[in-house]
C-alpha cells in the first residue's frame, strides 16, 4: 500500500528551519532518504518552493478566484512530501515518527493513496488511465 506523509510546519517552526545550517539539513535528511531508499519504501520524496511563489485557486465562486501567496491564513504550511510504498498504515506512522525534521510546530499528515483497483474497472476514463499507467509503466 503507499503511503502519503505530508510534512507540515507551522510559520514558526519553518522560520527556525533558516537558523540551522542548509548543508547540515541536507546531510540529516539524506540519510533518513537513505534509510528509505535501503528498506525498499521510498516512492518519492520532494520539498516544495516556497508559499510566495504559489497560488491557491479557490473554487467557491464563478469563475474560480486565484490568490497568489503569500496566505493570508498560513498556520501549517505544507512543505514537502514522500510518498512509500509500506505493508500498513502501521508501518507508514514508525517511518514519520523517525523523521529527522521534528519538534515543535512540525507535524506529518499520513494518508493512503487509493489504488486505480480500487475504482470500477469497466468505466470508459479507469480503462484509459489503467491502459496509460501501462504504457509509462506505473502498473
Amino acid at each position: 500500500m503507499k503511503y502519503m506523509l505530508i510534512m507540515r510546519a507551522t510559520d514558526e517552526a519553518y522560520a527556525r528551519m533558516g537558523a540551522f545550517d542548509f548543508d547540515e539539513i541536507l546531510e540529516t535528511v539524506g540519510k533518513f532518504n537513505d534509510e528509505l531508499i535501503r528498506a525498499g519504501v521510498l516512492v518519492a520524496a520532494e520539498g516544495l518552493a516556497e508559499a510566495e511563489e504559489g497560488v491557491v485557486v479557490d473554487y467557491s465562486s464563478e469563475p474560480p478566484v486565484v490568490t497568489d501567496g503569500p496566505y493570508g491564513e498560513t498556520k501549517e504550511l505544507f512543505n514537502g512530501f514522500y510518498i512509500l510504498n509500506v505493508a500498513s498504515k502501521e508501518e507508514a506512522v514508525e517511518w514519520a515518527k523517525r523523521s529527522p525534521i521534528s519538534g515543535a510546530g512540525f507535524k506529518t499528515e499520513i494518508r493512503r493513496v487509493t489504488s486505480i483497483d480500487e475504482f470500477p474497472q469497466d468505466n470508459e476514463w479507469i480503462k484509459k488511465e489503467r491502459a496509460w499507467r501501462e504504457a509509462t509503466g506505473q502498473l
